[in-house]
């Protein structure tokens, strides 16, 4: 192994030595710990610790660094102290996670780290938002974002260097290719053969290089970042490298072939730079052992530390109350004295626009929305106001954009994405319910994110433009779901949503869009977050609804004279359990309907809480309208009675007489 020093002095030589063999020395005590039992799981870097160590060192303090479970050094080379990572692998209360998750799933603001997730490729388009904020804030500074071989694979991973190509974005993305995804070695996985022949296929520079070789590591990714923060783009780098122990301690070795050991073991970078330091006179035996001694007592000293802190006693009350980052917002009330008549579509762009106005630091991200305004032109004429930079075209990529927006709330921004159709969302369904819904609640790191799902059916666009898909997200907690029913509605809520540090998911529905109107304030204002709202008063039955619906059940209300509560929940999670209990109450018979499909609709829930909460009340079965348990379907005919509105009256009619 060739090492050139090129500039660096003696001490930054040996400094350089003292961080590649901390990590070292930490995981030979925690195999150790892991054979005694003491801890329970551990993956290994042992073998490739000169990339996350020469990387971090290469990068300044304020770059952000993505890392992934074997890339100790980073977390040790930014100064973590070691009892805090002993306490996060150990699940104490002292953790960065307060014993919510394991290992390296967390994040850092203080050490500019953020970690990963189990699902591989997916904190790249993560690294993409943190690089565009850097990028847009003109800072200097660069991301950058780790990947194993195996994980490259993944369309995340793919979705994400193509964004950040398109957008020029600062961000090194790092290959740690150690010939193995798990147990599945590289001739399994790709044909490539090399990542770097990779790089032609998305616009960047690729680089390969000697990922043992600690100097070499350093030195590229320096020179690299450092033409990254005058010319921003991205670069892919390629790290050769094996790993000499297994996946993690408990999958073995097995699967690898005994001669692929014998010739890394010589290829170690902590033997081959300790060689190279002792030619230079630099380190001997002496102050080997010295720095050694010296680890090993700080290490063992925390293990103590950290053994003897109490184990968690679980808190009901904290745990709910992590869920969410607290919403401070101050209620800006609708000012009536100055109002017009606007489309749901109108109301709604008219609160994002006053929105992006309100808050600098925020911005759209979608397909077609600058030039073109949107499919549905929400954002019409918006990049004019706002440039480009604020209004982003986006390649067809919803995974990586939505990942990206929660890079951008890292860094403090605000972010609104919009799908094209609520059904895309699928696309990005892993970013939503895995980075944004769980954040919070990991690491106190809240997602600023807002993504408009233009929704549901009645415009004849068939089976995969007109989907309710609100149950999906109704179960996962972290989220917040907004759908509006009406353009007074809709501009506040969208206008509180995006005020509200958490994610939420706001639906808009497309039928809407352009057949009701109504009065709404002029000005910036907004509506509680969790408040339904009584569209009319009665005695006879309560229908509990949301979007569409709502439309329906006035109509057939009207149609037969009934005389009921209409209750418009608004806001499903949260939802108004105070008016729906309150309703139940006065009239004994209710009626849950929405436009989803039944079986698993978010009604099922509501339904369930009345029963439980409500039963001496109730002087009928609590019943439950939704639509067919089909896809929606593309002719009118076929459309209509796919839809619940094609048997309320029935329904209605038999719980009236009940």
């Amino acid at each position: 192994m060739i090492f050139n020093r090129k500039q660096l002095d003696d001490s930054t030589l040996i400094e350089l030595y003292k961080n590649l063999i901390y990590p070292r020395i930490i995981e030979e005590k925690m195999l150790i710990l892991l054979r005694q039992g003491k801890i329970g799981k551990w993956f290994s870097g042992i073998g490739q610790e000169a990339i996350a160590v020469g990387a971090t060192l290469a990068l300044k303090d304020n770059d952000y660094i993505l890392p992934l479970h074997r890339n100790l050094g980073v977390f040790t080379t930014r100064k973590i102290p070691f009892s805090k990572l002993f306490a996060q692998w150990q699940g104490k209360k002292s953790g960065f996670t307060k014993g919510r998750d394991r290992s390296f799933h967390f994040g850092t603001n203080e050490y500019h780290i953020v970690g990963m997730i189990s699902h591989l490729g997916a904190m790249a388009g993560v690294s993409n938002g943190i690089a565009l904020a850097e990028k847009i804030d003109k800072t200097g500074n660069i991301a950058l974002v780790f990947s194993g071989d195996g994980g490259t694979s993944e369309g995340d991973y793919h979705e994400a260097l193509n964004v950040a190509a398109v957008w020029d974005l600062p961000v090194i993305f790092l290959i740690e290719n150690n010939g193995y995804g798990l147990s599945t070695p590289g001739n399994e996985q790709f044909r490539c053969k090399q990542f770097i022949d990779k790089g032609i296929g998305y616009g960047m520079e690729a680089i390969q290089i000697d990922g043992n070789n600690l100097l070499e590591v350093f030195h590229t990714i320096k020179e690299t970042a450092d033409s990254i923060r005058q010319n921003p783009r991205p670069v892919l780098i390629e790290c050769i490298t094996f790993r000499m122990r297994g996946h993690e301690e408990a999958s073995g070795t097995k699967y690898v072939p005994r001669e692929l050991f014998e010739i890394w073991a010589k290829k170690d970078p902590i033997s081959n730079y300790e060689s190279y330091l002792i030619q230079l006179g630099l380190l001997n035996e002496a102050l080997k052992n010295q720095i050694h001694d010296s680890f090993k007592s700080e290490i063992d000293s925390a293990v103590k530390v950290v053994e003897n802190e109490p184990d968690i006693i679980a808190d009901t009350k904290e745990e709910l109350a992590d869920m969410y980052a607290i919403s401070d917002i101050v209620p800006t009330l609708p000012d009536t004295s100055k109002q017009s008549e606007k489309r749901l579509v109108d109301a709604i762009s008219d609160g994002l626009k006053q929105s992006l106005e309100k808050f600098p630091h925020s911005l759209v991200m979608g397909q077609d929305i600058a030039e073109y305004g949107g499919v549905f032109k929400v954002t019409e004429n918006f990049y004019e106001i706002f440039g480009k930079e604020r209004i982003r075209n986006t390649p067809i990529t919803e995974s990586s954009i939505l990942g990206a927006g929660y890079g951008l709330s890292i860094k403090g921004w605000k972010a609104v994405v919009e799908m094209q159709f609520g059904d895309f969302v699928s696309c990005g369904f892993n970013q939503i319910v895995n980075n944004l819904a769980k954040s919070h609640y990991r690491w106190a790191q809240n997602a600023d994110v807002v993504v408009r799902l233009p929704t549901g059916a009645g415009v004849g666009a068939g089976p995969f433009h007109s989907q309710s898909t609100e149950a999906w997200f109704t179960h996962v907690p972290g989220l917040k779901v907004v759908y509006p029913s009406n353009p007074f509605d809709a501009k506040g809520l969208l206008c509180a949503s995006i005020e509200d540090p958490n994610p939420i998911l706001f639906f808009e529905h497309k039928a809407l869009y352009r057949s009701i109107h109504g009065m709404v304030p002029d000005n910036y204002y907004t509506l509680p977050i969790g408040k339904g709202r009584k569209i009319s008063e009665g005695d006879e039955l309560s229908i509990i609804t949301y979007g569409w619906a709502v439309h329906w059940a006035k109509e057939a209300c009207e149609k037969m004279q009934i005389s009921a509560d209409i209750i418009d929940l608004r806001t499903l999670i949260p939802w108004d359990k105070e008016m729906v209990s309150q309703s139940v109450q006065k009239t004994g018979k209710v009626l849950v309907l929405h436009e989803d499909t039944l079986t698993g609709g978010f009604g099922a829930e509501i339904a369930a809480w009345i029963s439980e909460n409500c039963f001496e009340h109730l002087d009928a079965p609590v019943r439950r309208l939704g639509s067919l348990d089909t896809p929606v379907p593309l002719a009118k005919d076929l459309e209509r009675n796919f839809l619940g509105k094609a048997r309320l009256e029935t329904v209605l009619n038999e719980l009236r007489a009940y």
